[in-house]
C-alpha cells in the first residue's frame, strides 16, 4: 500500500480525532478516563496524537529499549480465544494472538535498515514467542517517520511479505509488518498486512478504511490462519 499526497505542512487535527464514537458507546467515561490516564504524553506532537489513535487497541510505552535500540513508541496488544462448554470454567481450544508495534523518527531511512528490523523481529521471536498450542500467532509491526520516502525504500516495503511457521503451524506463526511515513509529505507506504499505517497518517479521517477493513478484520484474518 503507498500513499502519496502534496507537501503541506503538519496536519491539522481533524474532526474525527479523539475517542472512537465505537468505543464511547461500548465502555463508560470512567474506563476512558482510566486508559488516558495510563497513556504516556510524548514531546513529539506527531507521536502523541498517534498515541490517541493506538490507546485503545494497544498498551502503549515512551522510550522503550529493546536490545540497546530506543523506540520513540512502542506498543503490545494481546488477542484471546477460547471455547466453552457449559461454564466458562470448563473451556477449551484457547489461543491467543499478539502484536509488537515498534516506531520512532529517522533522519533518513534506506533498503538496509528494513533488512535489520527484519533481523530484529527474526531473534525477538525466539525471544518472545513461547512455541506451544496456544499461540496463534504473533505480529512485528515498524514504523519509521522520515522526512521522505526514498523509491527504493517503497519499493521494497510494498514488496515485502514475510510469515514464519513455526513447527510447521503446529505452534502457530509471526509475521514482520514494515510501514514509512513521511509525515510532512503526507505519504505513507506499508507492507501488505501493516494495517497500523492508518493510525499515521494523521492528514487521513481515523475512520478513513481500506476495503480490507480495520482491527476486526486483523482478529478475523489471524484466527483463520
Amino acid at each position: 500500500m503507498s500513499e502519496r499526497g502534496e507537501p503541506s505542512g503538519k496536519a491539522e487535527p481533524s474532526d474525527g480525532e479523539g475517542v472512537p464514537q465505537a468505543v464511547r458507546e461500548s465502555v463508560g467515561e470512567d474506563v476512558i478516563a482510566e486508559v488516558e490516564a495510563n497513556v504516556p504524553d510524548w514531546d513529539d506532537p506527531f507521536f502523541d496524537r498517534v498515541s490517541d489513535r493506538l490507546m485503545f487497541s494497544y498498551d502503549l510505552e515512551k522510550d522503550e529499549r529493546v536490545r540497546g535500540e530506543t523506540w520513540d513508541l512502542f506498543g503490545r496488544m494481546r488477542i484471546e480465544s477460547q471455547k466453552q462448554f457449559l461454564h466458562r470454567s470448563i473451556n477449551f481450544a484457547n489461543h491467543h494472538v499478539d502484536e509488537y508495534l515498534f516506531a520512532r523518527r529517522v533522519a533518513r531511512v534506506r533498503a538496509g535498515d528494513l533488512d535489520r528490523l527484519v533481523d530484529l523481529a527474526d531473534d525477538l521471536a525466539d525471544e518472545w514467542i513461547t512455541r506451544d498450542e496456544e499461540h496463534q500467532g504473533t505480529e512485528f509491526s515498524f514504523v519509521l517517520v522520515a522526512p521522505d520516502i526514498p523509491d527504493d525504500v517503497r519499493r521494497a516495503v510494498e514488496s515485502w511479505s514475510e510469515r514464519t511457521l513455526l513447527k510447521f503451524g503446529y505452534y502457530g506463526h509471526y509475521e514482520v509488518n514494515l510501514v514509512v511515513v513521511a509525515p510532512e509529505r503526507e505519504d505513507v507506504v506499508a507492507s501488505p498486512n501493516a494495517d497500523v499505517w492508518r493510525a499515521f497518517a494523521l492528514w487521513r479521517a481515523p475512520g478513513a478504511e481500506r476495503s480490507s477493513g480495520g482491527l476486526l478484520a486483523r482478529l478475523v484474518r489471524a484466527f483463520r490462519r
